[in-house]
């Protein structure tokens, strides 16, 4: 964590001495790459919550291998099918068991996918990021270029110390 917080710092400081360039070069490099710092840090706090909770929870997808999935996306060559002649079979049965298979869509399972992307440490991230563009465009002080390689670096080093803060 350490190294993460001096990362940021050695960066921020840079981002500093831009002003002496110009206060337009500065402004645009520090907005730009304090919006995709926060984004990429927010993200990646949101989903270590949104993991950190399924495990607690205790909630596990039982999910096949991907070669299995690529192999047989719809498991129509499935080991559990029953060999059985096909007048011995339960047709009824054998629906209702491939109906409980199904997953439908549900106000849990729609709550737990919205919890992850509708989370205040992502949301406020884009909400600057947006407001901060606006700002910059309203005062006739956007430089695209300049914008853009702030957005890199923002994200360089928000990459960096996300992994080194949440692992």
């Amino acid at each position: 964590m350490q190294k993460a917080i001096k990362l940021i710092i050695v960066v921020e400081l840079l981002v500093i001495t831009t002003y002496f360039i110009s206060f337009s070069f500065y402004i645009n490099t520090q907005v730009a790459f304090l919006s995709s710092l926060f984004v990429i840090l927010g993200s990646s706090f949101a989903y270590r919550n949104m993991v950190q909770n399924q495990v607690d929870s205790k909630v596990v997808d039982e999910k096949r291998d991907l070669l299995d999935e690529i192999e047989d996306p719809y498991e129509l060559y499935d080991d559990s099918i029953n060999n059985a002649p096909v007048e011995e079979l339960d047709l009824k049965e054998i629906v209702k068991e491939e109906k409980a298979k199904i997953k439908i869509f549900s106000f849990n399972s729609a709550k737990h996918g919205a919890r992850g992307s509708v989370s205040l440490f992502r949301l406020a991230p884009y909400l600057f990021l947006v407001l901060g563009f606006i700002a910059l465009e309203n005062n006739h002080i956007l430089d695209i270029p300049v914008y853009l390689s702030s957005l890199l670096i923002g994200i360089v080093v928000g990459s960096l110390s996300s992994k080194e803060i949440f692992s």
